[in-house]
């Protein structure tokens, strides 16, 4: 419990002293974010607020979990999940905001960073930690071999949430609050399942996005990019493959899962019926355009997430035992 709460606080700590010395740079090197024309208006006034605010958060988590947890192979993939989507998110903020080309990587680009993470994850999972292909079902509690789909339920969770983590990343505090929650509820989940080691990486997650809130919380100083984001986004797939819970992802992810599938009904509604759905894409744009502040988007939001979270801890203590 020590080194799960000094974990927390050091990656906390680590980015609230980094967050004024990166900021000021970003704002020198002229890293702003440019706003979409097409988003609320009131998102106009963001425009220049630095981007890429990720290389520091994701240097906190780094942190913290390279001085408290022991270096083990479940750990240094977690890392490798992490940096991996880091890295990606990086290339993808530094064509958009240095190159001036607005779109980043193209998708097909960020899809194949995304294929070769998840590949290098399959691999070393199995035949070096030993994950079995099966898939556990919350609520029931069983276990079904699925085989070679395993692989592929792999790839759709990593590519999945960093995605979905990434859309969520549109409102002040909103990504990095849900973010804070939803790794607090694993950080219990991988000590419910023993991957005591594992809860240090979550404690570490929630220290950083916490201390990130102090600059990116309305009205944001900095936003956390892709780089952060998709980093992030990474990092909730390690733990739900590494602990074996692939499912409570969705539980305990409900609102990047949300967030996600919002974007998806748009875009297949607009394409085959000309009409859409929501009033903007992703939900958190819906709400805004309802008339709701940011700051209530937001709450609301982390109040959500928190209750999801409850939701999944409470599927896992029912048949915890056969988790496998």
């Amino acid at each position: 419990m020590v080194e799960i709460l000094t974990s927390a606080a050091i990656a906390a700590i680590s980015v609230l002293i980094l967050g004024p010395i990166a900021i000021p740079i970003l704002h020198k090197l002229k890293f702003g974010q440019s706003i979409r024309t097409e988003g609320p208006k009131s998102h106009q006034a963001k425009s220049g607020t630095p981007t890429m605010g990720g290389i520091f958060l994701i240097a906190g988590i780094v942190i913290a979990t390279l001085i408290r947890a022991e270096w083990t192979a479940e750990i240094l993939l977690a890392l490798f999940i992490l940096i991996g989507h880091f890295a990606l998110g990086f290339l993808d903020d530094y064509i958009k905001v240095v190159k001036k080309r607005n779109l980043g990587l193209k998708a097909r680009q960020k899809l194949a960073g995304q294929i070769l993470i998840s590949v290098v994850t399959i691999f070393i999972a199995t035949q070096e930690l030993g994950i079995q292909t099966t898939l556990w079902i919350p609520v029931v509690g069983e276990t079904i071999d699925l085989g070679i789909l395993y692989y592929v339920l792999v790839l759709f969770v990593i590519v999945g949430a960093s995605n979905a983590v990434n859309l969520t990343d549109g409102l002040d505090g909103l990504a990095s609050g849900n973010m804070a929650i939803a790794s607090s509820c694993y950080g219990v989940i991988c000590l419910l399942t023993g991957h005591d080691n594992l809860a240090i990486f979550c404690a570490a997650i929630v220290g950083a996005c916490i201390g990130f809130l102090k600059f990116n919380f309305h009205p944001a100083k900095v936003f956390m990019g892709d780089t952060g984001s998709l980093a992030l986004g990474g990092a909730f797939a390690a733990v739900g493959i590494l602990t074996h819970t692939e499912l409570l992802l969705v539980v305990v992810g409900l609102i990047f899962v949300c967030e996600a599938l919002s974007v998806i009904i748009q875009v297949i509604s607009f394409q085959t019926t000309g009409k859409r759905v929501f009033r903007m894409s992703p939900i958190h744009h819906h709400f805004e355009l309802g008339g709701w502040s940011e700051i209530k988007v937001v709450t609301v939001f982390w109040a959500v997430g928190l209750i999801a979270g409850i939701i999944g801890l409470t599927m896992l203590t029912n048949s915890a035992a056969k988790v496998i």
